[in-house]
C-alpha cells in the first residue's frame, strides 16, 4: 500500500458511493491522507465507469475521481455482502454514500445498524433530496437539482432559456459540504471524547440553494426575484466579459469606486471615475449599457496582449476566459502547479489537478489514480479482514465480491 500524507492521514474512510457526488467527497477526504476504501458492485461496478471521455474503453473520469481509493468489489444487496460491509464499519470513522434514501436501510446498513458495530462512525448521506420531506424518494440526479436550487432560473442571457451548468455542479459542489461535514463530525466525536458518531444529511439542491446568499432575504425583505442579466450582475458594474480585436474574451470585475477609477484610467479616460453617471455603485448599474459600450469599444479596438498590458499597468481587477487547452500553458496554473502528473498502469503517466488547498506542513498528494475493479479485494478482505483464500474463492464465485 502506498503510504499516506496529508493533514488527514490517520483518517478511515468507507466510500459505498457511485458516480459523482459520494465518490468526489470520499475523493477530496483522500486527497488530503485519509486511508479511503471504495466499493463497486462486483456485478454492475459504478456507473461513472462507463461515462465519457473514454480512451481505449477506460474511462478518464474515474482515474482522478477516484484516486487515491483502495479498490474492492462487495454486493451490498446480498447477505454476505452486508457481513462484510460491517465488518469494514467497524474499521471506518466515516461511511460515505449516496443512494436513494431507504436503500441502505433496506440493506440492513441503516445508521441505527452501522452503530451497533461501532458507535463512533459518522454515516455521510448525500441525495438529491434529503432523507426527509415530499421529494426524498424521488431519484436525484445534478441536472434537476441545479434547476431548483434558483442558480440555473438566474443563469443565461435575458433572451435565451434558463442555462444549466455544462459539468455537475450539484454533486461536485454537495461532495465539497460532505467532505466539511464530516471533518467537523469526525472533530465533534473527538473533543466530546464519548466516541459518538451521527448521521448527516447532505443533499445536492440545498448544497447549491445555500451558497446564493442574497437571494432569500432579497425575496423576504424586497421581493426581489433575481432575473437573467448574461454576464452581468444586477448588484455591481461592470462586471462583464468583452471580446478583443484577435477574439480573445476577457472578463472584468470594478464594482467598487476604487476599482472602477481604476478601470477608467487604464481604458484611457479617467474622467469616467468622477463622471455622475458612473461615481457610485448604484449609479453604475443604473447605466450599464452606457458604461458597457464604452468598455466593450475599448477593448474591440485591442488585441488581447495590447488590453492586457494596459490592464496590469493600473492594477485593474481582469482576466482571460480560459479553456483547458489554455489552462494547460498558463503559467499560473503552472507556478502554483495545479496540475500534476501521475504513473497510471493503463496508460503510463496522466495528468489530473492537484489536491488542493495547499497545505505547507502536510500537503495532500496523488499517490495513484483510479484503478480496475476489485484492485485491492485480496488486500482488504485478506490481510484486513482475515479471510482465507478458500473463502475468497467462495465469495468470487458467488458474486459477493
Amino acid at each position: 500500500m502506498t503510504e499516506r500524507s496529508g493533514p488527514l492521514a490517520g483518517l478511515r474512510v468507507l466510500d459505498a458511493g457511485n458516480l459523482v457526488a459520494g465518490p468526489m467527497a470520499a475523493c477530496l477526504l483522500g486527497d488530503l491522507g485519509a486511508d479511503v476504501i471504495k466499493i463497486e458492485h462486483p456485478v454492475l461496478l459504478d456507473p461513472l465507469r462507463d461515462w465519457g471521455p473514454r480512451k481505449d474503453g477506460l474511462c478518464l473520469w474515474w482515474k482522478v475521481i477516484n484516486r487515491n481509493k483502495r479498490l474492492v468489489t462487495l454486493d451490498l444487496s446480498k447477505a454476505e455482502g452486508q457481513r462484510l460491509m460491517l465488518q469494514l464499519v467497524g474499521w471506518a470513522d466515516v461511511v460515505v454514500e449516496n443512494f436513494r434514501p431507504g436503500t441502505f436501510e433496506r440493506w440492513n446498513l441503516g445508521y441505527e445498524q452501522l452503530a451497533v458495530v461501532n458507535p463512533g462512525v459518522i454515516l455521510v448521506r448525500v441525495s438529491g433530496y434529503g432523507q426527509t420531506g415530499p421529494y426524498a424518494q424521488r431519484p436525484g440526479y445534478g441536472t434537476i437539482a441545479e434547476a431548483m436550487s434558483g442558480i440555473v432560473a438566474f443563469t443565461g442571457f435575458p433572451d435565451s432559456p434558463p442555462t444549466l451548468p455544462g459539468y455537475p455542479m450539484a454533486d461536485t459542489t454537495a461532495a465539497v459540504f460532505a467532505a466539511m461535514a464530516a471533518l467537523a463530525a469526525d472533530r465533534h466525536r473527538r473533543e466530546s471524547g464519548r466516541n459518538e458518531g451521527q448521521e448527516i444529511d447532505v443533499s445536492l439542491y440545498e448544497s447549491l440553494f445555500r451558497l446564493v446568499d442574497s437571494q432569500v432575504i432579497g425575496y423576504d425583505q424586497l421581493g426581489l426575484v433575481k432575473q437573467r442579466t448574461g454576464n452581468r450582475m444586477e448588484e455591481d458594474a461592470p462586471r462583464n466579459a468583452y471580446v478583443t480585436a484577435d477574439a480573445v474574451w476577457i472578463a472584468i470585475s470594478a464594482s467598487s469606486n476604487r476599482t472602477w477609477t481604476r478601470l477608467a484610467a487604464a481604458i484611457g479616460r479617467p474622467e469616467l471615475g468622477g463622471d455622475d453617471r458612473f461615481n457610485s455603485g448604484p449609479k453604475r448599474v443604473e447605466n450599464v449599457d452606457e458604461l458597457d459600450a464604452i468598455i466593450a469599444a475599448w477593448f474591440a479596438a485591442r488585441t488581447a496582449e495590447e488590453a492586457t498590458q494596459a490592464l496590469d499597468a493600473h492594477d485593474v481587477v481582469a482576466g482571460p476566459v480560459l479553456d483547458i487547452a489554455e489552462i494547460f500553458r498558463h503559467p499560473q496554473y503552472e507556478a502554483r502547479q495545479d496540475i500534476v502528473e501521475v504513473e497510471d498502469p493503463d496508460f503510463g503517466r496522466v495528468r489530473m489537478q492537484s489536491p488542493m488547498p495547499k497545505f505547507s506542513a502536510t500537503p495532500g498528494a496523488v499517490r495513484f489514480p483510479g484503478l480496475g475493479p476489485g484492485h485491492h479485494n485480496r488486500e482488504i478482505f485478506g490481510d484486513l479482514l482475515g479471510l482465507a483464500e478458500d473463502e475468497l474463492g467462495e465469495l468470487k464465485l458467488s458474486n459477493v465480491i
